[in-house]
């Protein structure tokens, strides 16, 4: 018999009550989807909620190392400087330091001025001057691997600058610094600088390579530029392996005694250039570099 058939003989209360019934059925269903829906938003957002949370203390613990502090003295890299710096002649061939000291110490050195000074002061104290009659001209460059500047100067001057190696007529030392640390999440411009220092500290003759590669590399400022593990692989790549010296922040101090060395000494940019004790500030580089070059005796 159809439902239709015994409907009809339904009074119109039984009718009714039928349909409320019927309406009841239907809202206990819609109810208890919406609630299923509820706890599957709920389930979500706490998956969510935890992600977020998991995220933030992977950065609050990377944030951590990278603002551990670092020691102010620290052991200078075989076949650098005690001022920071990778001398490189011919064939970009690193040239043995004249300095001895083996170890640097930032709390020796006096504070940065208060005021930055037009020009660098006492150059004798950073091993800055005019190398004298049939030396070959001292250029030094303090640059930072993270600094576009910096990168800009190498891509338009590196060809150059070795002419003049090769000719013996230049040395070009270069001394990298943390000053954009500001512009990186990670410290990144002091841990390059740490980690060419391990480079040349084990293969100074990959130096100018694995610089180059950094400035191929270059990240972009306010990132957390190239993480320790891309460091090592470009070193790995240029053909020299580095150890623990990078994890291990081996030379962090080193690189961080360079960069306050040239703030003491009112060095507060990159690239800050000297060409035999004199400071490149405006007009063209090579121009500027030419004139002392082709008036040494």
């Amino acid at each position: 018999m159809s439902q239709k058939n015994d409907d009809s003989r339904l009074s119109k209360a039984e009718r009714t009550a039928q349909a409320r019934e019927q309406a009841r059925v239907i809202r206990e269903a819609q109810a208890k989807k919406e609630k299923r829906n509820s706890w599957l938003i709920r389930g979500g957002v706490l998956v969510a909620a935890v992600a977020v949370v998991v995220i933030v203390a992977l950065f609050i613990v990377q944030a951590q190392k990278t603002a551990e502090p670092i020691a102010n003295s620290g052991s200078v890299p075989a076949n650098a400087n005690a001022y920071g710096g990778v001398t490189l002649a011919a064939n970009n061939a690193v040239v043995p330091p004249t300095t001895t000291a083996t170890t640097v110490d930032k709390a020796t050195l006096p504070a940065a001025p208060a005021t930055a000074p037009a020009a660098a002061t006492d150059l004798e104290g950073l091993g800055i001057a005019n190398s004298g009659d049939g030396k070959p001209v001292q250029i030094v460059a303090y640059i930072d691997f993270l600094c576009p500047h910096c990168k800009n100067f190498e891509d338009t001057f590196s060809g150059q600058l070795k002419q003049w190696q090769d000719a013996g007529k230049a040395t070009v030392e270069y001394r990298p610094t943390g000053l954009l640390d500001v512009y990186t999440t990670t410290n990144y411009s002091s841990r390059a600088a740490a980690a060419a220092a391990c480079v040349v500290n084990t293969a100074p003759d990959k130096y100018k390579t694995f610089m180059d590669a950094l400035f191929a590399q270059q990240p972009a400022e306010n990132g957390p530029g190239l993480s320790n593990d891309q460091l090592k692989k470009i070193a790995s790549d240029a053909g020299v392996d580095v150890g623990n010296c990078v994890d291990s922040k081996t030379y962090r101090p080193y690189a961080a005694f360079t960069t306050a060395s040239a703030t003491s000494h009112g060095i507060n940019g990159t690239p800050t250039v000297f060409v035999d004790g004199q400071q490149w500030s405006t007009g063209d580089f090579g121009t500027f570099a030419t004139a002392i070059v082709d008036a040494k005796k």
